[in-house]
Parts: structure tokens; sequence; C-alpha cells
């Protein structure tokens, strides 16, 4: 691989990382950031939720974008956006004006992350190709541990008394890093025929998103009452007019191109992405009772237990990385069959009578659970995409990228629960 496409790859893994990090820097900065700007348990529920929200309503068109007028400009214009929003969180006086910030930082993650998939894609081939999705699979599990670490340290710190906002201030130096180095080394890629945006589906994908996820995201806070099944029944229906929208825009610039679809590999593979981060989130959530409720654990140890699980993840992806290629078809699986069977033991050390389970002694299977889930994540984007056309790139992207934040949203909405204790 040359110097350039290494320079390259490194830019989009880094606008990847300034995401998930962004995801969860503030879970262990929350109780600082409640304390500092007098948030309510509404308004601190919105900084991930206002955050998350914007993401996943806007994957879809910001794929598109970028199949329409270029990867690389997308992703520079979001990097901008998403730069001046986190300077904006580090300046923020108020709960409003953070949770504003946090919002435009989720619109510039929509324009940003459907571009490092699509780049990658159109980019890479063979072996590298296969080595940039591990390290792609590499860079989402090294910011899983980050995150978390990184907002506790900088919030301790307390950098210049600046308290929490380091955790925002230092995407500044990094945005503009990824800015620099992008419009120099990352080549621009565009669909051979760019056609018009589709705005009636954009507002319809969108509508539809929003009233399927905003009440599985707020429904908790308000016991579940009859207005949060009317927006699941009326997001069904308009996602219902969103494909049949799509049917007949097929041949004149649809914003979704349902014939990526036609492709086994592509579908299986979106199938099995959104399947595989449901179990996940429904796993993380019991997980998290489990610890605090069953085991009584403090928020400060399950958090602990987290990072364990997640540094296995890394192991995972690491290997998956360096053993691309001809066994990349078979990681996936193996790194399931690994997750299953680690969970399973677990389980039956759980079920042994064990109240006092101590971290020790539950590390083995939860670093093996991690190392199974971090092997599926990497090869399974890379299997999916392998047949998409280059021109469509951006829309699979934006695709396999909702699946994940939407069930990311999904485990916000399930009672609010997260590994560092209620929010």
């Amino acid at each position: 691989m040359a110097l350039a496409a290494r320079i390259a790859l490194l830019v989009v893994l880094v606008a990847e990382l300034m995401d998930i990090l962004d995801q969860s820097v503030v879970l262990t900065a929350l109780p600082a950031i409640q304390e500092s700007t007098g948030a309510g348990p509404v308004a601190v529920q919105w900084l991930t939720t206002g955050y998350s929200l914007p993401v996943a309503v806007g994957l879809i068109t910001g794929g598109r974008l970028g199949d329409l007028y270029g990867r690389r400009k997308i992703l520079l214009i979001g990097t901008v956006v998403f730069t001046a929003a986190s300077l904006l969180c580090g300046l923020a006086t108020g709960p409003g004006a953070l949770n504003g910030a946090r919002l435009l930082q989720g619109v510039a993650v929509a324009l940003m992350i459907p571009q490092v998939l699509a780049t990658l894609h159109v980019t890479f081939e063979g072996q590298n190709r296969s080595k940039a999705f591990g390290l792609y699979g590499a860079g989402l599990s090294l910011a899983n541990v980050l995150g978390p670490v990184m907002g506790g340290l900088l919030t301790e710190a307390d950098l210049f008394g600046l308290s929490w906002r380091p955790i925002f201030l230092i995407n500044v130096p990094v945005g503009l890093a990824v800015l620099f180095l992008g419009r120099r080394f990352i080549p621009e890629s565009t669909a051979q025929k760019a056609d018009r945006l589709d705005l009636p589906g954009m507002l319809l994908s969108a509508l539809a998103i929003v009233l399927i996820i905003f009440p599985l995201t707020e429904g908790h806070l308000h016991h579940w009452p009859l207005w949060c099944f009317t927006m699941l029944a009326s997001g069904l229906l308009v996602l219902g007019v969103f494909l049949s929208h799509q049917q007949r825009k097929q041949d004149n610039a649809p914003l979704v191109p349902l014939t990526l679809f036609r492709s086994r590999q592509f579908s299986g593979g979106l199938s099995a992405q959104l399947m595989h981060g449901l179990l996940c989130g429904l796993f993380f959530m019991t997980w998290t009772l489990y610890l605090q409720r069953g085991l009584g654990m403090s928020p400060f140890h399950a958090a602990l237990a987290f990072v364990l699980l997640s540094l296995g993840e890394l192991a995972g992806a690491t290997i998956a990385a360096k053993s691309a290629g001809r066994l990349a078809r078979r990681l996936p699986q193996t790194g399931a069959l690994i997750a299953l069977a680690a969970m399973a033991a677990y389980g039956r050390q759980a079920d042994a009578g064990q109240a006092d389970l101590t971290l020790l002694a539950m590390t083995a299977p939860v670093v093996l659970i991690g190392f199974g889930l971090g092997m599926v994540s990497g090869p399974l984007a890379d299997m999916s995409l392998a047949r998409v056309p280059h021109q469509d790139a951006g829309a699979a992207s934006g695709l396999f990228n909702t699946a994940m934040h939407l069930v990311g949203l999904g485990q916000v909405g399930c009672g609010g629960a997260c590994p560092l204790g209620p929010v």
C-alpha cells in the first residue's frame, strides 16, 4: 500500500473515530456537565439522543450526497461543521446551547460517516481492501475503549480549569488535521452520472425514521403512552410510502437504489448487521442491569467490565485485520460462534448461584465475548459492500451505517441504561 493511500486510510478512520468517541465520551463526564450547566434529567438524556437522532435521520441522505457531489467534498464539509460544533460544545454555558451544539454535531456526522465506508470501498482493492476494512473494525473497537476512558481522564484532569469542556475541544485540532490531510491525500470519487438529490425521498425517509425512533428513545420517560405507539405505526406507514416512492423513482435518481437489494451479499450483510446489533443491544442492556442491580456493582466497576469487553473486542478486530484476505468470509461466522459460546459460559457462571461474582472471576468470558464481537464488524462491512457498484457506494454505506445507529438509539430507548449508570 502506497504512503499516500495509507495516509488517506488513516484520515478516514480518524473521521470515523471522532464519531464513535463523541457517542461515548460524554458518558463519564455527565455528572460534571450536569453540575456545571444545571441540566435536568431530560436535558442530560438529550445530550446523547440529540446527537444520535440526527445521525440516524441523515445517514442515508449523507451517503447519497457523497455519491452525487463527491465523497471527499462531503466528508470535508461535514468535518468543518463537526469541528465548529465541537468548539460550540466546549464554549456552551447552559444545557440549551450544549444540546443545540450536540444536535449540530449529529448533522455533521450524518454527512461524514457514510463517506468512510464508501471511500474504503472505491479506493482499495484485493488484499489492501480487506486490510482497510479490518482496520476499520479495529478502529471501532478502539473507540469503544477510549471513549469512556478519555471522558473520565479529561474531566478529572480539569485542564486549565475547564472541567468537562476538553472532551469536546480536543476535536478542534483533530478536525483541522483531518481537513488538511484529507484535502491533500483522500482521492475524490463520485458517481459517473451525478443526478439531482431526491428531495421528496429525503423528506420521507427522515420523517419515517423520526416517527419510529423518537418514541423508542422517549417512550420510557413517559411510561409508554398511546402517542408512542401511534407514532410508531405512523412511521411504518410513512416508510411504506417512502419505499413506494423509491420504486417509482428507480429510473430517475432515487435516494436509495433498490437494485442494491438484488444482491444477496448486500441484503444479507445488511440484515446480518441489523440482527447482530439488535442481539448485542439486548445483551448489553441486560448485562448493564445485571452488573449494577444483580451484582450490586458501582457504576465505576460496571464501566470497568465494559472496558474489559472492549479490550477483547479490540484484540478480535486486530486479529481480523491481520487475517484479512482468503479468510475474510469466515471471520464474522467464527467471531459470532466465539461470542455465543462465551456468552453461554458466562450465563452458566452467573446461573451457578454466584451472586457475588467478582470482576476478576468474569474476566475470561467477558474478554472472549468481546474478542468474538470484534471479529465481526470490519469483515461484515467488507463483505456487504464488496459487490456494490461504485456509483452507489455512498447510498449503500448510508444504509449500512443507519442499521448500526438505529440499533444504538433503540438501546437508549429501552430503559435508558448505560454502563455508567442511569442518565
